[in-house]
C-alpha cells in the first residue's frame, strides 16, 4: 500500500471558508482582511490584554536534532488537534517558513502527514507576502544608506568602513555572503565591501517578532544600529529618516496570519526568525492574538531547547510578560541513537544500547527547562521503525526523573493520535503549572549574561572571548546597550559551539567569535563558533524532487 506524502494528504483535505473558522474563535466576517478562501489577516485590535494571563500558553521545543529535525511543528498541531479532541479550545501559533529550507534540506515547514497546517503550499511559498516585506523593508535601509554616501550635500558622515548593515534574501544563497558593491564608476555608489544574510536572520524579521504595535515597530526601526561617522559618533536608522518608510512596507505583515489545521481547527502563522541564527519564536503580537482568543494556545520554538526554548524564555517571555505554563519536549528514537552513537545509516534501525546512551541528551534538556521553573513533558514522536523497548525505556527512564513521557502518534493519526499526550498536558496546566522565571536578569553584566547561558543551558566550563568579541564588548558598553537580552547564534547539532560534540558534553569551552548588535529587537548576538547568518544550499537540494503540472498542481513539496 503506498503511503501518502505531506502534500498528498493536505491536497485530499476539504479545507472550509476562513470566515467559518474565524467563527469558532469569535472573530467577526468584517474583522477578517481576506487573501482568498482560506487565509486572512487579524487586526491587531482583536488582542485583549486582560485575557493574556487567564489562557494557557504551552511551549513546543525539542531535543538536540538530527539536520532532519524531530517534528516539534507537527508534533504542535498534532497536540492542537488533541486538546480540541479532548474538549479543549485549543489554537496553534507557529512561524512562517523560510524558503531557504523548503528548497534547501528540509522541504516544507506546515507539520506532516495528519497533523498540518492548509493550504500547505501557500504557507510554505509566498504566504501572505510577509517575508517579501521583511526583505523589502531591509533592503530600503541598505539603499538609504548607500545613497547617503552617494551624495555629499546630505552625507551624514558615515565611514563606509563601520557600516554594520547588510542586504537579506529569503533564499540559501553562499555566494552572497560576502560582496563588493559600488562598482562601474562614480555613477553607480561608493565601492565597499557588504554582503547579504537570509531573511530570517535580518533584524527586520526581529523587530517585528519583539513588537508590541505599531508605534513600538516604527521607533524600534529608527532604533536600528548601523555604524559610525569618521568622527566616531553612532548612527541609526532615525539619522536617515527610514523609519516611517520602512513601517509604510510592514503595514500589513505586522498583522498575524489565520489559516486552519486539517481538522479544522484555528491556526496562526506570523513571522519566522531561525532558531540557530536568531530568536527562533513567532511574533509576540502573534502569541498574544492567540491567547487572547483561545483558552490554550500551543506554540513552537526552532531547533533544540538550548536555542529555540532558551531564546523563547529568556528574550520573548520577559518582553512580552508571559507566562508560559508547560513545555514539551520532542524526542525520537532516531535522535536518541544519533546522540548514542549510531552512524548516519543506523539511525533507522533499533538498537536499544545507542538509545540508552543517547538519553543524556534529552536528560539534560529536561533539567534545563526545570530551571526556569516550569514542568516539561517529553512527547515521544512516533516512526514505524521505533522498537517497544525503545519507546518503553525513554518512558521509564523519563519516570525515574519525574516527567511524563508519552507516545505521540500526530503524524500517522492526527488528533487521534495525541489524546494522550494533551491529556498529559492538561495534567501539567492543571496541577503542576508554576510561575515561569528567566535564567538571567536583563540588567546583568553582559559577559554575566552570555556565561550564565554557555555554563548554565550548554554545560561549557567558561567562555573564550575571541579579541573582536571583547571589542564588540566595550562597543556595547559605550553605546548603552549592556541591558539588552543575548541572543546566541550556535550550530542546532551540539550543546556545544562544536556540531561533533553529540549527546551531552562536558569538559568544553565556548567560543565567542564576535558579537553583533541589534538595538531595534534590543538584544545582541553572540557569534559562536564558525556560524554564518547566510546558509547554503546542500549537494541535493529539495528543490530538485519538486514538480509542478500543468495545472498547476504542486508535489514533492514535504
Amino acid at each position: 500500500m503506498k503511503h501518502l506524502t505531506d502534500i498528498e494528504i493536505a491536497q485530499k483535505t476539504t479545507l472550509i471558508h476562513i470566515k467559518d473558522i474565524a467563527k469558532k474563535i469569535n472573530i467577526k466576517e468584517d474583522d477578517l482582511e481576506l487573501y482568498g478562501k482560506y487565509k486572512a489577516k487579524l487586526p491587531l485590535n482583536l488582542i485583549d490584554d486582560k485575557k493574556l494571563k487567564k489562557n494557557n500558553l504551552i511551549l513546543v521545543t525539542a531535543l538536540t536534532p538530527t539536520p532532519a529535525g524531530e517534528g516539534k511543528t507537527t508534533v504542535s498541531i498534532g497536540l492542537t488537534e488533541g486538546l480540541n479532541k479532548i474538549g479543549k479550545q485549543a489554537m496553534v501559533v507557529l512561524r512562517e517558513p523560510s524558503l531557504g529550507p523548503v528548497f534547501g534540506i528540509k522541504g516544507g515547514a506546515a507539520g506532516g502527514g495528519y497533523s498540518q497546517v492548509v493550504p500547505m503550499e501557500d504557507i510554505n511559498l509566498h504566504f501572505t507576502g510577509d517575508f517579501n516585506a521583511v526583505e523589502k523593508a531591509n533592503n530600503l535601509l541598505s539603499a538609504l544608506i548607500d545613497n547617503n554616501l552617494q551624495f555629499t550635500a546630505r552625507s551624514l558622515n558615515l565611514d563606509p568602513r563601520t557600516i554594520l548593515w547588510k542586504r537579506v534574501i529569503d533564499m540559501n544563497d553562499r555566494a552572497l555572503r560576502n560582496i563588493t558593491i559600488g562598482l562601474g564608476g562614480t555613477a553607480n555608489g561608493v565601492p565597499r565591501e557588504d554582503g547579504f544574510n537570509i531573511t530570517p536572520a535580518s533584524e527586520i524579521m526581529a523587530i517585528l517578532c519583539m513588537a508590541n504595535n505599531f508605534e513600538d515597530l516604527k521607533t524600534r526601526l529608527g532604533d536600528i544600529f548601523i555604524g559610525f561617522t569618521f568622527d566616531k559618533e553612532p548612527i541609526f536608522a532615525r539619522d536617515l529618516k527610514a523609519e516611517n518608510a520602512m513601517a509604510i512596507l510592514l503595514k500589513d505583515a505586522i498583522k498575524p496570519n489565520l489559516v486552519q489545521t486539517l481538522e479544522h481547527n484555528p491556526a496562526i502563522i506570523h513571522g519566522g526568525p531561525f532558531a540557530n541564527i536568531a530568536q527562533g519564536t513567532n511574533t509576540i503580537l502573534a502569541t498574544k492574538m492567540g491567547l487572547s482568543l483561545s483558552n490554550y494556545v500551543v506554540t513552537e520554538a526552532g531547533f533544540g531547547a538550548d536555542l529555540g526554548a532558551e531564546k523563547f524564555l529568556n528574550i520573548k517571555s520577559v518582553a512580552a510578560n508571559l507566562n508560559p505554563k508547560a513545555v514539551v519536549l520532542v524526542a525520537t528514537i532516531r535522535a536518541l541513537r544519533h546522540h548514542g552513537g549510531a552512524k548516519k545509516d543506523q539511525y533507522n534501525t533499533p538498537n536499544l544500547s545507542y538509545v540508552q546512551r543517547g538519553f543524556a541528551n534529552l536528560e539534560k534538556h529536561i533539567e534545563n527547562i526545570r530551571k526556569f521553573n516550569i514542568e516539561p513533558v517529553v512527547a515521544i514522536n512516533a516512526f514505524t521503525n521505533d522498537s517497544k523497548e525503545e519507546i518503553q525505556f525513554i518512558i521509564d527512564a523519563c519516570a525515574k526523573l519525574g516527567v511524563q513521557a508519552v507516545l505521540s502518534e500526530g503524524w500517522a493519526k492526527g488528533g487521534n493520535g495525541t489524546q494522550e499526550l494533551a491529556k498529559a498536558v492538561v495534567d501539567v496546566v492543571e496541577n503542576k503549572a508554576t510561575q515561569f522565571k528567566p535564567l538571567y536578569d536583563w540588567k546583568s553584566p553582559m559577559i554575566e549574561k552570555i556565561e550564565t547561558i554557555a555554563k548554565e543551558i550548554y554545560g561549557a566550563d567558561g567562555v573564550d572571548f575571541d579579541k573582536k568579541a571583547k571589542l564588540n564588548l566595550k562597543r556595547i558598553e559605550r553605546l548603552g546597550f549592556s541591558d539588552f537580552a543575548v541572543c546566541m547564534a550556535k550550530t542546532q547539532k551540539s550543546f556545544s559551539d562544536n556540531e561533533k560534540l553529540l549527546g551531552r558534553p562536558k569538559d568544553f569551552i565556548v567560543h565567542v567569535r564576535e558579537i553583533e548588535i541589534a538595538a531595534g529587537a534590543r538584544f545582541v548576538i553572540p557569534i559562536l563558533g564558525k556560524m554564518m547568518r547566510m546558509p547554503g544550499l546542500p549537494s541535493q537540494p529539495a528543490s530538485e524532487h519538486m514538480f509542478i503540472d500543468k495545472n498547476g498542481k504542486i508535489s514533492g513539496l514535504s
